[in-house]
Parts: structure tokens; C-alpha cells; sequence
């Protein structure tokens, strides 16, 4: 068995992982020089160098069978690879690999199967080197409901934004699919009032009363200002208080109830929200990956 410093130092020689140098030198009776020629052979090393780039494009996908339900994240540095067969097949391969897992984490969602007998993780590291791009997965929640609730979901045509409801019992699938497309379009960060972060709200408030303070407010008045905003804030931010998109004199909430249903769970995914793009023009995207193929 290789020895950690070995380890160390074939991994000072490639960037590869622990596990896949320990293999690399398990399979190779510890010679350094044909461990580093099998990593570069297996696509590896020229994917562990693609390891710490920004993945920030791709596609959120939704899996629904039954009672249970997958939304997932999975990312590519470039929307031009996102669109290419390699990774529609990929991600389609990883949705449900994860989906029949039962994954809690990342970590357990990486060791899955997927139907060609490779984990999620060696299947992101073939394609990241084939492509010269890294892919992997950046997120995903498995939810289970009720056996007399419902889901609903909504796919934006990009396969950039994805909503997963969960309905009470009766609900109808035209109205879950209204309130799933006005989530995707409208972005609540919340499903309610109740589901608001509370350090998230403290923050709001702080800058809500600083802004209030620096537009001159009279001090008796500006505690009065502050709540009124951040109430304005909560109907802007939390789903059921949003203005419903296709009858705005309605809430969301409002028109659950005309329709005898509401919604008890909510999640949004939009992809590469909440990490930093590097803009890159169509033109040098294009010629990028001409280089790398």
C-alpha cells in the first residue's frame, strides 16, 4: 500500500486527489514516474488542474417519481458546454444517480452510481478531461412528501432556473405550475413570513435604518419609517405575499386559497447565483474551446 509521503509527493508532481494517487501508485508498485504517466493517461491529472476554475454555468434540474422529488445543480465553466450533448448526457446520468442514492450531502451524492457503474465524481472528472472544462455538482436537495400532497415544479426553457413546490392535498397541477413559473420569474427568497431567516432579516433592518438615517428622517418618525420598509421588504421577498404575476390585484397566498390550496414547501434554484462570473464574450468562449479540443 502506498505510503503518505509518496502520496504527497505524487500529488505535488500532478494536483490529483489523495484517493487517485494512492490508486495511481497501488496500480503502478509505487513507481512515482508510471503513477504520473497512468494519472495523465486516465485524464486525471489534466482534470485536477481544472479543479479550483469556476464552474458557474450549466443546468438546474427537477426528478419527480412518486412521493419523492430531486432538484439539482449541475455546473460547467461555459454555457457553450452546458448546451453540448456530453454534458446533457452527463447531468441527465447524474440526476438520476443522485436521485435513486438517497445523498444528504455532497460528499454521499459524489460517491453514487451512476448507470455506467462510475461514481458522479469519476464521471465529472472523465468529462472534465476530455472537454478541458470542469463539471461537477454544486447542489441539491431530495424532499419527500405526504402521500395525499402534492408536487409541482417549473423548468425555465434554459434549464437555468428550476422550482420545486410541495401543495396541500387537492391541488390542482395548473395552479401549482402558475405558482412554480411566478417563483422562477419573481424570485422569492422565502416561502413565508414564518420560513424568513432571521439573521437575514436583522441585516435587512440594519441597512433599512441606516438608509433612513442618511436620508435626514425625523428621529420620532424614523422607527415608524423602518418597520413600514421592512414590511414592504417581507411582501417583496416571501412567496405567498408576493403580487401573483398574472392577477397583481391577488396574492400569491390569496389565490391558493380561491383555489382551496396552499403550499408548504419551497425551493428555487437558479444556476451560478450567489458566485462571482467572469465575463466572457460568445467569440472568445467559442475559440477557447476550440483551443482545448
Amino acid at each position: 500500500m502506498a505510503n503518505m509521503e509518496l502520496i504527497k509527493k505524487l500529488r505535488d508532481m500532478t494536483q490529483a486527489g489523495v484517493m487517485d494517487a494512492k490508486k495511481a501508485l497501488e496500480e503502478n508498485g509505487d513507481d512515482l514516474d508510471k503513477a504520473a504517466q497512468w494519472l495523465r493517461e486516465k485524464g486525471i491529472v489534466k482534470a485536477a488542474k481544472k479543479a479550483s476554475a469556476i464552474a458557474t454555468e450549466g443546468v438546474a434540474k427537477i426528478l419527480i417519481e412518486g412521493n419523492k422529488a430531486l432538484i439539482i445543480e449541475i455546473n460547467s465553466q461555459t454555457d457553450f458546454v452546458a448546451m453540448s450533448d456530453k454534458f446533457i448526457q452527463l447531468s441527465n446520468e447524474i440526476t438520476q444517480a443522485v436521485f435513486k442514492s438517497d445523498a444528504k450531502t455532497i460528499d454521499e451524492a459524489l460517491k453514487a452510481k451512476t448507470i455506467k457503474d462510475v461514481t458522479v465524481d469519476e464521471a465529472c472528472t472523465e468529462l472534465t478531461a476530455r472537454i478541458g472544462e470542469k463539471t461537477g455538482v454544486r447542489r441539491f436537495e431530495i424532499i419527500n412528501k405526504k402521500a395525499d400532497e402534492v408536487f409541482a415544479n417549473y423548468v425555465h426553457s434554459n434549464n437555468k432556473i428550476a422550482v420545486l413546490l410541495i401543495m396541500t392535498a387537492g391541488s390542482s397541477e395548473h395552479v401549482g405550475h402558475d405558482v412554480a413559473m411566478h417563483a422562477a420569474a419573481m424570485n422569492p427568497k422565502f416561502l413565508s413570513q414564518k420560513d424568513v431567516d432571521q439573521n437575514w432579516l436583522i441585516n435587512e433592518t440594519k441597512i433599512l435604518k441606516e438608509q433612513t438615517i442618511a436620508e435626514g428622517k425625523p428621529a420620532d418618525k424614523a422607527e415608524m419609517i423602518v418597520k413600514g420598509r421592512v414590511k414592504k421588504t417581507l411582501a417583496e421577498v416571501c412567496l405567498l405575499d408576493q403580487s401573483f404575476f398574472k392577477d397583481p390585484s391577488k396574492t400569491i397566498e390569496t389565490y391558493l386559497k380561491d383555489n382551496k390550496s396552499t403550499a408548504v414547501k419551497y425551493i428555487r434554484y437558479e444556476v451560478g447565483e450567489g458566485i462571482e462570473k467572469k465575463q466572457v464574450d460568445f467569440a472568445s468562449e467559442v475559440a477557447a474551446q476550440m483551443g482545448q479540443n
